[in-house]
């Protein structure tokens, strides 16, 4: 049964991103369709399992938005104003609805980092 995940993980401080929100989008060409807004649990996941279930799965276009910018101020970070990175867009494809799908994020307010995890 295919799902969708994501679990951030803060590289300044060495622990989870807990408290980041993030929003899920489904892009159809132009159209931009948000279908879920969370924030962050402990771990640096979502609450209620996965961001898209076995029935939500769908072949298309997607992106999560990370709300990188806020995190680190609301942990005390002084950013610049602009800061470095703001907002972590992840633009990605889901080919295969009954696969599962991992999309991590290592991130810090300079850098970040993310690949299809297991």
């Amino acid at each position: 049964m295919g799902h969708l995940s994501t679990h951030v993980l803060d590289t300044m401080h060495g622990c989870p991103a807990a408290g980041m929100k993030l929003t899920l989008q489904r892009m159809d060409g132009a159209h931009v369709e948000t279908l879920k807004e969370v924030v962050l649990n402990q771990d640096g996941r979502s609450d209620g399992g996965p961001l898209l279930d076995a029935s939500a799965m769908a072949a298309g276009r997607y992106r999560l938005l990370f709300e990188v910018g806020d995190y680190f101020r609301a942990r005390g970070v002084a950013l610049p104003e602009p800061a470095f990175i703001d907002t972590v867009p992840v633009d990605f494809g889901i080919a295969d609805a009954s696969g599962h799908y991992h999309v991590p994020l290592l991130v810090s307010p300079w850098t970040y980092s993310t690949y299809r995890g297991s």
